[in-house]
């Protein structure tokens, strides 16, 4: 028994040694970011330590406390365009990627295949593909540098995904429970909104975060159709610290932190929701 219990004991020292192995290199990239936001000098240090020598917070300050050219606080004006692009990109993918999924798993209709596979092909090429007909669409209708057409470039990436993801998650939940409620004498609105939306809530708060991220970080199409600084978002303001000649890495590892935190709470606030509701308003036994 002994030997035993000993053999386990060095079991579990391998796997935490290898767990904390694992750790240590995928956070060592994070110290480093922290590092450079943390040391007053703009350059790229060799040290192979990952924590700073010297705290400052003035990476911080310089990027909080970016004006434009009318003195205005043009890191607020791009903070304040991240969050309503994302924002809108989220709460329009989720209505319609919601009544789509629910359309597509319980309703036959002519084209429901084809519409499907349409959807699924949409998500094998890049956004950076569509960048040029998308800049002309958006030229033409007048909405370069402007919140809204950013947001139906994003709508036209997320909401393929977030109805493949909503329609699989909607084909498990039993038709029995919307049986149930047509018979106590319940619309198809009340069925979807009181039983299905409840029961669907996990994979609901996924989309929402997948749409929200996707958004939140997105640069490339950002960059295309946006020329106004005042209209950047923060992924587009972070770009302009790295120029041709010189790069204020202390200044972008700030923005990367700050750019990054907004996701990080959004995701620990959303976290329980991922695996509560899945049962609610079910069948009682």
């Amino acid at each position: 028994m002994t030997h035993k219990s000993d053999v386990s004991l060095i079991k579990q020292i391998i796997y935490n040694a290898v767990l904390i192995l694992i750790c240590a290199i995928v956070i060592y990239p994070v110290l480093w970011v922290i590092k450079m936001a943390l040391s007053p000098e703009q350059g790229f240090s060799l040290s192979a330590n990952p924590f700073p020598t010297e705290l400052s917070f003035e990476n911080f300050r310089n990027v909080i406390f970016t004006k434009d050219s009318n003195n205005g606080w043009l890191f607020g004006r791009q903070f304040f365009n991240s969050v309503v692009i994302s924002g809108a990109t989220t709460i329009l993918g989720i209505t319609l990627a919601t009544t789509a999924g629910y359309a597509f798993s319980r309703f036959n209709f002519p084209g429901k295949d084809l519409g499907m596979k349409l959807f699924l092909v949409s998500q094998m090429f890049p956004g950076v593909v569509m960048a040029i007909p998308l800049y002309i669409l958006l030229d033409k209708l007048g909405l370069l540098n402007s919140m809204s057409g950013l947001v139906l470039v994003y709508s036209t990436t997320a909401i393929p995904f977030c109805v493949w993801m909503l329609k699989g998650y909607f084909d498990t939940i039993p038709k029995d429970l919307e049986e149930a409620a047509l018979i106590d004498g319940a619309s198809q609105w009340t069925i979807f909104f009181k039983v299905i939306m409840p029961l669907a809530r996990p994979a609901i708060v996924v989309t929402a975060l997948f749409s929200f991220m996707t958004a939140w970080n997105e640069f490339i199409l950002a960059a295309t159709f946006l020329g106004d600084e005042r209209a950047f978002t923060l992924p587009v303001a972070l770009q302009h610290y790295v120029g041709s000649f010189s790069t204020e890495w202390g200044n972008f590892a700030a923005g990367a932190i700050i750019v990054s935190l907004p996701v990080m709470a959004l995701f620990f606030f959303l976290q329980k929701h991922l695996i509560g509701g899945l049962t609610a308003g079910g069948v009682k036994g």
